[in-house]
């Protein structure tokens, strides 16, 4: 990792901007429209190819109906994901010029591979969609794993300059300029990108999964048992309950190298007023400025979480002036909401895996079927929880330990306006998209395929 000569905030020229926390809040909103739809574009085509490569196998085309519907989906679902990908697009450059300017030669290899990601994943799923009955069973399936690898590798991409944005480096700044630049060491050189982008891949196929299979729980609670449904909740479950509990020891993972790297952000998190030696985790509270009150005090578990270590040092927020740390409340409660929602998702999934496995069908509980439909929304819930927890966490730093995120604001005014007109956007496109999905949920299934046996 190439040093950071000069890595001052004060190398950068503050913008005067009134609107800074609503700039801050549509990029926000944003955000958290896409993320969903990210995981879709991770893990959905593989489930896709599961379904389809089971058909060649088996022959069983319970596999292909499932695959050529959700192939349906996948498509109305990207193609909403290329609106907002483009808004985020747009976003970057009206919103935080400073940023774009000043550091583009660093991070913008990374958006531009993952242009070319999306070129070929929008080819490619437009082939393997209208290509069901034109093309052969074999090569249908070799044309559909493009898309696979080009969900995977966009996102990859993204997610190295967030990467990046939070442990940067590959570059040097002298006289308030960026010079010296390495982009590939920048986006790729960094330990920030790994933990992130293991994280995002199991949070996908926990999103994917579990609210894949919410309507097919549902329909199992109204007595929809036949084959098919069985099926569609074995591919969806399965893909969820082995992401969940893996995504807990890639959190452990992510915990301790933010709390090497970003032990601010851990303060924060904790609510840690004072650096500690033998720190302990305070689950749920208030944090007062002074102190988590109102919280129940874990002796010495923050050390060890962060550092394996009871008695390791967690530095506080102490370290840092007032204006340098982030609103720790509102990182406190997404950590938290984030770590509680995934541990019951955890839960849950190992309870499946356990009646899967030893059992060999699937669980008959009403109540986990009522679990699994909570299970969908609260994924998301804490999927964006997850990405509050990563990027609020950091501020005020846009580009951490380099850039404060009002250097690189935008001095435009119309913010709001702006803020309001997305919203509306975003809501139109929300009820267009639950038009699409019902319609096609309702499409009849092919009777000629697909015998229903309960």
């Amino acid at each position: 990792m190439i040093a950071i000569a000069s890595a001052s905030a004060s190398g950068f020229a503050p913008v005067d901007q009134a609107y800074l926390f609503q700039a801050r809040q549509m990029q926000a909103l944003s955000l958290a429209v896409h993320i969903p739809l990210v995981c879709f574009g991770i893990a959905f085509p593989v489930l896709v190819l599961f379904c389809e490569w089971r058909y060649l196998r088996t022959g069983d085309v319970h596999f292909r109906t499932l695959a050529r519907r959700w192939s349906k989906v996948m498509l109305a679902l990207f193609a909403v994901g290329v609106v907002t990908g483009t808004i985020l697009s747009f976003e970057l450059g009206l919103l935080w010029p400073g940023f774009m300017t000043d550091f583009g030669a660093v991070f913008g290899l990374g958006f531009t591979l993952e242009g070319f990601s999306f070129f070929i994943e929008a080819i490619f799923v437009a082939i393997y969609v209208y290509g069901w009955d034109r093309l052969s069973p074999r090569k249908h399936f070799l044309l559909g794993l493009p898309v696979a690898v080009a969900g995977v590798a966009g996102s990859m991409f993204v997610l190295s300059v967030n990467g990046w944005m939070n442990h940067p480096g590959g570059f040097a700044v002298r006289d308030g300029r960026v010079v010296d630049v390495h982009p590939w060491q920048a986006l790729f050189g960094n330990p920030f990108f790994w933990h992130e982008f293991a994280h995002m891949y199991f949070a996908a196929y926990i999103v994917a999964g579990f609210l894949l299979a919410v309507p097919y729980a549902w329909g199992y609670l109204r007595g929809r048992r036949d084959r098919y449904h069985r099926t569609a909740l074995t591919v969806a479950l399965s893909a969820a309950a082995v992401a969940a509990p893996l995504q807990v020891i890639v959190g452990d993972w992510a915990a301790r190298e933010v709390g090497q790297y970003q032990p601010t952000k851990l303060a924060a998190m904790e609510g840690l007023a004072q650096t500690t030696n033998g720190a302990p985790e305070h689950l749920l509270g208030w944090y007062d400025g002074h102190e988590v009150v109102w919280g129940i005090a874990i002796p010495k578990l923050l050390s060890l979480l962060a550092f394996h270590n009871p008695n390791a040092t967690v530095q506080g927020l102490d370290a840092v002036p007032l204006a340098e740390q982030p609103p720790v409340n509102v990182v406190r409660f997404a950590f938290q909401t984030m770590v509680g929602i995934g541990t019951l998702l955890a839960l849950l999934g190992l309870v499946y895996l356990y009646i899967r496995l030893r059992r060999r069908q699937l669980p008959r509980s009403r109540w986990f079927y009522r679990a699994v439909v909570a299970a969908g929304p609260l994924s998301v819930v804490a999927l964006i929880a997850g990405w509050i927890t990563t990027e609020v966490g950091r501020q005020p730093w846009i580009v951490y330990g380099v850039m404060h995120t009002d250097q690189a604001v935008t001095g435009a005014s119309g913010i709001p306006i702006g803020y309001g007109a997305l919203a509306l956007v975003y809501l139109a496109l929300a009820c267009g998209v639950a038009w699409l999905l019902r319609r096609l949920s309702r499409a009849p299934l092919d009777t000629a395929e697909v015998a229903h046996d309960g």
